[in-house]
């Protein structure tokens, strides 16, 4: 890895705003939860540190999704250490994340983003709880369509109702128009 110097201008400004947006709770809170589904404690250092070579991400979809990733680096350099953390990425697009819900590799490999990394944990757990994973679950529950069933009759009545418009929502507007064009005199 390249080093990178201080940031300064624009650049200096986004970082600070995404340095901004880390919830360091939330990160002990997917912290934990990976903890608990791979069955072994993060390596002494920080969050970002021990996900940084995407092992634990390699090992966390593959208890979410059994050999979803069946050969993944844990030694060796840098570019290596990349590739685990888009063999993550495949795996957890093909669990069904949205590319937007993902996170670039350098946001986590350089430290860039790590709220992002974070929030793809998050997604991660919800669909993890969509899938009827039996482990710990992480984050609110994601929501199920509810579709409606209407009869023809229902759908007609529906037709026929008054918009609420109509119905005095506009109690308060003065439909005669006299005051329409005078000002306020301060």
């Amino acid at each position: 890895m390249a080093h990178i110097g201080p940031a300064y201008g624009s650049l200096a400004a986004n970082q600070a705003k995404i340095s901004a947006k880390r919830d360091p709770a939330l990160d002990q809170e997917v912290q934990t939860w990976i903890e608990t589904i791979i069955g072994e404690k993060f390596p002494n250092g920080s969050y970002e540190d021990a996900l940084k070579d995407g092992v634990i991400l390699c090992k966390l979809m593959n208890k979410l999704q059994p050999n979803s990733i069946p050969k993944y680096a844990t030694s060796g350099g840098s570019f290596k250490l990349r590739e685990n953390i888009a063999l993550f990425q495949t795996a957890a697009r093909a669990y069904g994340l949205e590319d937007a819900e993902l996170f670039q590799s350098v946001d986590l490999f350089e430290k860039r983003n790590i709220p992002q990394v974070t929030q793809c944990l998050f997604a991660l757990g919800r669909h993890a709880q969509r899938h009827h994973f039996n482990g710990p679950i992480l984050g609110p529950k994601m929501s199920e369509a509810n579709m409606r069933e209407f009869t023809e009759e229902q759908l007609n009545a529906a037709k026929n109702a008054l918009p609420l418009l109509n119905e005095g929502m506009n109690k308060g507007a003065n439909q005669s128009g006299q005051n329409f064009g005078l000002t306020r005199h301060i």
